[in-house]
């Protein structure tokens, strides 16, 4: 028989549905729905993401203290992190020119 694409397979261990929903909201309400790496510089910056210390990809359970708060800047950091990808550009933006603004950006150096 054939597997649908909706079919998940092997364990999943992430919980889902309500249950899922109610786990998110009490992360969140950890931290007063604030960014945990922003507290620690001092910035006041809502999170977005709850974000798994070690990624359920990697194996990492599904519990709260395997969890974090991050705002999408440090979840874009975090997960280049975790996964070995290229760290976030930062100051991304385009100008009225059409080029990239951040002088970090390969067009930009010299």
């Amino acid at each position: 028989m054939e597997r649908k694409p909706w079919h998940r397979t092997g364990e999943d261990r992430r919980v889902r549905g309500r249950a899922g929903q109610v786990a998110r909201a009490r992360r969140l309400a950890r931290t007063d729905g604030l960014c945990e790496r922003c507290l620690e510089e001092e910035r006041s910056v809502l999170a977005t993401v709850v974000n798994h210390k070690i990624p359920l990809a990697h194996g990492g359970p599904d519990t709260d203290e395997n969890t974090e708060n991050l705002c999408k800047r440090h979840d874009d950091e975090a997960t280049a992190a975790q996964f070995g990808k290229a760290q976030p550009i930062e100051g991304k933006g385009i100008g009225a020119d059409g080029r990239p603004t951040s002088p970090e950006h390969p067009w930009n150096r010299p």
